[in-house]
């Protein structure tokens, strides 16, 4: 018996969709003067978060990572002076494999140098609304959909308050004391899947949850991360920030990922010190997004497994 593992997961037709998905990207950014940049797929440094994996390669006898994202070095070309730009290309995670996840897969990530979180949020309105026709569009802060939902302010709630609802709503049976952890639970299990089918924006995230976007303080006089997540049909589509441009913040950040890696006994990696030194050298004031294409995909096609949407997936390659 001959095996058909050498054909394509998609179909003739999905590969089609993806080029025409494509072409419409380039040219929403083309209409809007946003200049298409390449950046390398490889780096000696690699993502500090937590939560993301790496993957390693050994190339000319050194250690590198492919990029999960290509932040750093777009964020490189914009102190170096380059206006908006975008990148549609490859990004890489180690980690799932399935129905939603695939270790490569496409990212569209842009930069608009003089905005904030609240403006780049009405592109990726307009983005998402030029490839499918949404229901409807909502603009959230978390804590309202913390207690449109739950009945909890995420900002002043307690480890314990959030690890008894979490128990509650969750077949949990693990014990953790950062509030983070519970948090991210609460918002992945419960409240994520209540979204709706329309596209729904939630901003002002917990400081503590900042990563790479700058703080702020909110009307109640929280401080909270100005940074925001889209979704359309409970489905996480974009994460966008309003960018740190302090270098030296950046650094105490990356650090402080560093040492919570170690404590979760994850594979420590280098520190991308090209990244500090743009921002020190002057990254202009600046909003970015990073956009998983595969998943948009999904919904312009109605085609619910990105394997049936990726001419080779994992398993296939």
């Amino acid at each position: 018996m001959t095996s058909s593992d050498w054909r394509p997961s998609a179909t003739l037709d999905a590969v089609q969709q993806r080029a025409e998905l494509y072409r419409g990207l380039r040219e929403f950014f083309y209409q809007r003067q946003v200049t298409e940049v390449d950046v390398p797929s490889l780096s000696r440094a690699a993502v500090s978060d937590p939560h993301i994996d790496s993957i390693n390669a050994q190339v000319c006898g050194e250690a590198l990572y492919l990029q999960t994202s290509p932040e750093f070095f777009m964020k490189r070309l914009l102190a170096a002076g380059c206006g908006d730009i975008y990148s549609l290309n490859k990004a890489f995670r180690n980690g799932e494999a399935g129905r939603r996840h695939n270790p490569e897969f496409t990212m569209l990530e842009w930069y608009r140098r003089g905005w904030d979180d609240q403006r780049l949020m009405d592109e990726v309105a307009e983005l998402i609304g030029a490839c499918v026709e949404l229901s409807s569009v909502q603009r959230l802060s978390y804590r309202e959909v913390f207690q449109r939902e739950l009945g909890l302010d995420p900002h002043i709630a307690s480890v314990g308050e959030l690890q008894h609802v979490a128990r509650q709503l969750c077949d949990i049976q693990w014990d953790d004391d950062d509030r983070d952890v519970w948090l991210d639970v609460l918002m992945t299990h419960v409240i994520e899947p209540g979204l709706g089918d329309g596209l729904v924006l939630v901003y002002d995230f917990p400081a503590s949850q900042a990563a790479l976007a700058r703080l702020g303080v909110d009307a109640q006089g929280q401080q909270v991360a100005r940074r925001f997540e889209a979704y359309v049909g409970g489905v996480e589509l974009a994460n966008g920030y309003w960018e740190l441009c302090d270098g030296q913040e950046q650094a105490q950040r990356l650090q402080s990922d560093l040492r919570k890696r170690q404590a979760l006994d994850l594979p420590q990696y280098p520190v991308d010190q090209h990244l500090i030194e743009a921002l020190t050298a002057g990254l202009p004031d600046c909003a970015g997004v990073a956009l998983g294409v595969d998943r948009l995909l999904m919904l312009t096609t109605g085609i619910n497994d990105i394997r049936q949407l990726l001419a080779f997936p994992f398993e296939r390659v």
